[in-house]
Order: structure tokens, then C-alpha cells, then sequence
């Protein structure tokens, strides 16, 4: 997802495709029905937004998932791909924007269990949506999902409400109007370090939001949807476990999972997908006492990043790390999923292991390692030697070349 060729190799690729079955994301494989909704809160971009996943009741009356919803996502793409927003909005509206995710779209939420809760980060120049492989799994599984979008300016796009006022009858109330903010590039004279670590910070912030959001939900607080959606978030009351919180993200949203545990400590455990770990300081580590599996890719990660991983294992006995084997940086994206198995390893969007192993292995890690960490009565230790580093698809550690006084 980097340049001119990818969007042109996309649509040769739709074009080949029509008539014929369309690439799609995989279903959750736990045994609960999935919906999904939006929630907006204000004011501005101090409020939280964030695409919620859920144990629905099974209603066949509701539609899927748009994927990607409002067509200036498909501009912040073109944006951070440096690609010219009408010829790339016009291939990705046709290649994605049918795309659908298996969660029913407002599906009713299904009371009668406290859910554990996980806050999910995306990487830089993603948005809330294009995890929901993940996240979809992780709530068939019985968890409550809220993948946040970020206002930093990492985002590739995302939009806030502000007040238009009325001009016409004086004293009426203000309209809303979308606001919409795109990725920022450091600038020539700015430094790189600096700008990720002042984001991965308000990103931390707006993690924690999103679990004060939610918390407060979940004891009964009424939500103020600035969206126009029919979310009946009553029934949310008394469905949330307090106790049993975690928080993911991929890359820069690994990063800012680790920037959260530093800061709050009603995160039980996080999980890092293939972090990205230049924004975080080295005094982050050390306040970091919650339990983290980091979970990397094969052709992603470099000497000097997993030392700086190396250097949170070393202050937390808790941390793990493992590498899942024939997979790339995107693997943990959707984008592995929609691209076709010729442009998606042209384009690294996939690597040599079929993409529904690779996500099957990094998810099953992961509830294996949230079950330990959050004490849940489930079957998810059948994967416990994942976390271990044991089986056909993953190695213990990693797969980098490191110098030998600071291998494990």
C-alpha cells in the first residue's frame, strides 16, 4: 500500500475479477454472532471515535459492514500513498468500496455476560476499520472489541463534528458539520522521533478515553452518539468486565499499546503486533509492569528495533516474544485479505503463508495469552504453545540476526 503501481495493479486485478468471487474478509470462528456500530462523542477532537465489535444477537435482518464508509478515506489513502487523489479515489471506490466485513452493522447487543474488553490501535496511516479481521474474530470470541480512530494526525483520515452556526433564525441552535483531518508528514526540518513520540502520547490518551467511554457505558451511563445511528446502547449496561481489560494495536498501534500500559494500569495485559517501536522512550519500559506478547512478522522487524523490544523484556520477566514465520508487515491488516495472492506478494501485502493461517496463528496467540493474563474460563489454552513459540508456523524470539551478547 505505497505507491502509484499498487492502485494500478488493483484494478487490473478487479477487472480480471468481475464475474467472478471477489476477495473477502474471513468470518470470526467463535461461536458468537459479531455486530459492529460507530461511536462519535465530542466536543471536537477531544471526544473519542471508535468502531465497536460485539457478541450480537443473531439477527439475519441486519446488513453487513460497510468496509471502508465515506469516500475522503479513500482520499487520506492517496494522500499517504502519494498518489493523485482522483485517479486513486476512482480505482479504490471501485476495487473496495463494495467491500464488506462479516459484522452486522447496528445488530443488537446481547446481553447476559460480563465481556472482557479490549482497546484496539491502528498503525500509521490506517483508520478504525481496517483491522476488523482481528477484531471480528477476537468479539466472535466472546470479547468486546473498540478499535479507535486516531486524531493525531497518523491516521490516513478521520473527522470530527464541529458547530456551524445558524444565521438564518437567530438564537437557534448551532449544526454539526464533518470536520476531516488527514495524515501529516514531518517536515523537512522537524524531526521524525519527536513528532511519533507527542503522537503515540495523545494516541495513549485516547486509548484510556475510550476505556473511560466505555467503562462508563457499560455502568450504565447514557451515550451521546454524535452519529445518526439506531444503537440501542442500554444494553450494554452491566456487560463489560472492569476487570478484565486489555489493549492491542499494530505497528505504531503497538507502540501506542505499550505507551498505554505504561500510563494506565487498568490494562491487564497488551499485544503488540509487529511494533513499530521508535516512538516510545526508554523510560517507558521500566513502568511498563503489565504482561505483553509481542508477535512479529518474518520480513518486517530489524536489529535495532527488537533491541529496543529486548529492552522491554528485560524490565518485564512477563513479556514474550514470537515470530510467526512466511508472513510480512500487512499480514495483520485486511489489505492481505482483498489484494489477490499475485499483487498482494508483488506489493507485500501478503507473504508465503496463506494469509488465513497467518492471522489464524496471530490470533490464537493472542487469546491464548489474553486468557493466562485476564484469568478467563475458555478453551483458548489449546494454544498455549503458540505463545511459546512452538509449532509449524512460528519460531520463539525472532528471526533477525542479532549480536550475540544481547540474544536471549
Amino acid at each position: 500500500m505505497c505507491c502509484l503501481s499498487l492502485l494500478s495493479g488493483l484494478s487490473a486485478e478487479a477487472h480480471k475479477k468481475m464475474g467472478n468471487k471477489q476477495e473477502k474478509i474471513p468470518e470470526g470462528k467463535g461461536p458468537y454472532s459479531v455486530g459492529c456500530t460507530d461511536l462519535m462523542t465530542g466536543p471536537g477532537i477531544q471526544g473519542s471515535f471508535l468502531r465497536l465489535y460485539y457478541p450480537s444477537q443473531n439477527d439475519t435482518s441486519c446488513e453487513d459492514t460497510v468496509w471502508i464508509p465515506k469516500k475522503e478515506y479513500y482520499y487520506g489513502l492517496c494522500d499517504f500513498m502519494n498518489v493523485c487523489r482522483t485517479m486513486g479515489q476512482f480505482v479504490l471506490s471501485r476495487y473496495v468500496g463494495p467491500m464488506t466485513c462479516p459484522a452486522k452493522w447496528d445488530a443488537a447487543f446481547k446481553p447476559g455476560e460480563r465481556y472482557p474488553l479490549i482497546i484496539f490501535s491502528h498503525g500509521l496511516g490506517a483508520f478504525r476499520t481496517l483491522y476488523s479481521t482481528i477484531c471480528i474474530e477476537m468479539a466472535s470470541r466472546g470479547f468486546v472489541v473498540a478499535s479507535v480512530e486516531h486524531r493525531d494526525q497518523s491516521a490516513s483520515a478521520t473527522y470530527y463534528y464541529k458547530e456551524k452556526p445558524s444565521p438564518e433564525v437567530k438564537g437557534a441552535a448551532a449544526e454539526l458539520q464533518e470536520e476531516w483531518m488527514y495524515y501529516r508528514k514531518s517536515k523537512p526540518s522537524e524531526e521524525d522521533t519527536a513528532l511519533r513520540r507527542k503522537q503515540v502520547q495523545q494516541r495513549a490518551e485516547e486509548c484510556t478515553r475510550a476505556l473511560d467511554l466505555l467503562l462508563g457505558i457499560g455502568s450504565g451511563k447514557q451515550a451521546e452518539n454524535l452519529l445518526p445511528l439506531n444503537f440501542d446502547w442500554t444494553r450494554v449496561k452491566d456487560s463489560i468486565d472492569g476487570h478484565r481489560i486489555a489493549v492491542m494495536g499494530h505497528s505504531f498501534g503497538a507502540a501506542t499499546a505499550i505507551e498505554t500500559l505504561s500510563k494506565d494500569t487498568r490494562f491487564k495485559c497488551g499485544v503488540a503486533l509487529d511494533a513499530w517501536m521508535l516512538p516510545l522512550s526508554d523510560e517507558v519500559y521500566d513502568r511498563v509492569h503489565q504482561p505483553v506478547l509481542l508477535i512479529n512478522s518474518e520480513k518486517f522487524q530489524w536489529a535495532a528495533n527488537l533491541l529496543e523490544m529486548q529492552k522491554l523484556a528485560s524490565a518485564n520477566r512477563e513479556t514474550k516474544m514470537i515470530t510467526i514465520k512466511g508472513t510480512v508487515h500487512q499480514s495483520f491488516t485486511d489489505f492481505t485479505f482483498l489484494s489477490g495472492s499475485i499483487v498482494g506478494k508483488i506489493f507485500k501485502l501478503r507473504g508465503e503463508l496463506d494469509p488465513n493461517v497467518a492471522i489464524d496463528t496471530s490470533n490464537e496467540a493472542s487469546l491464548a495469552f489474553l486468557q493466562k493474563h485476564l484469568g478467563l474460563h475458555k478453551d483458548f489454552d489449546q494454544w498455549d504453545q503458540l505463545v511459546e513459540g512452538k509449532g509449524p508456523n512460528v519460531i520463539p524470539g525472532t528471526n533477525v540476526e542479532l549480536p550475540p551478547s544481547t540474544k536471549q
